[in-house]
């Protein structure tokens, strides 16, 4: 009876998919390195909510909370859809630690406009990062993750404008 349960729980996934394994492996590690960077953002964002500080902290304070669920909401469908293509995810925050490509900001005290600016560049880099999980969809014909990646794209370009808008001086600074 030992000996079924180690083979249970050290046996493969056998998760049915059309996709092929190197579609599957490909696919998947992409997506646990984007949800890596997911949590590493919600928290940074988090961080950024419970610190900010200022003449704007209402609208700061607010915005930043927004994003942060927003960004949370995406997790279980990063985590869900690699595993629907017969893969693996995340398993750790030292998993999360070991895969994640945005930089953690531990700063004692962070401005409010280079917190705004900080995260606006970490949304850009996401962004990145997710156009080149959707081109490696489109080599393996994934429609359905890289359906999923465009609306992630697209609230993440959101996310940046309104950090960009929200950041400006007006003075024409920021253009």
């Amino acid at each position: 009876m030992t000996n079924d349960a180690k083979t249970r729980r050290t046996a493969a996934l056998a998760t049915p998919t059309t996709l092929s394994p190197n579609a599957t492996q490909d696919v998947a590690a992409a997506l646990t390195t984007l949800l890596a960077d997911f949590f590493t953002l919600y928290l940074k964002t988090k961080n950024f909510h419970w610190h900010v500080s200022g003449p704007h902290f209402r609208d700061y304070h607010l915005l930043l909370d927004d994003q942060a669920s927003q960004i949370y909401a995406s997790t279980d469908a990063i985590a869900e859809r690699a595993r629907k293509v017969g893969g693996t995810t995340l398993r750790s925050v030292g998993h999360i630690a070991r895969l994640q490509r945005l930089a953690d900001n531990d700063a004692d005290y962070v401005t409010p406009l280079d917190m705004l600016a900080e995260l606006r560049e970490d949304n850009l880099q996401l962004v990145a990062a997710m156009r080149e999980t959707h081109e490696l969809c489109d080599e393996y014909k994934d429609v359905a993750t890289a359906s999923l990646l465009e609306n992630w794209i697209d609230e993440a370009e959101q996310r940046i404008w309104f950090l960009f808008e929200t950041s400006r001086q007006g003075d024409g600074a920021s253009r």
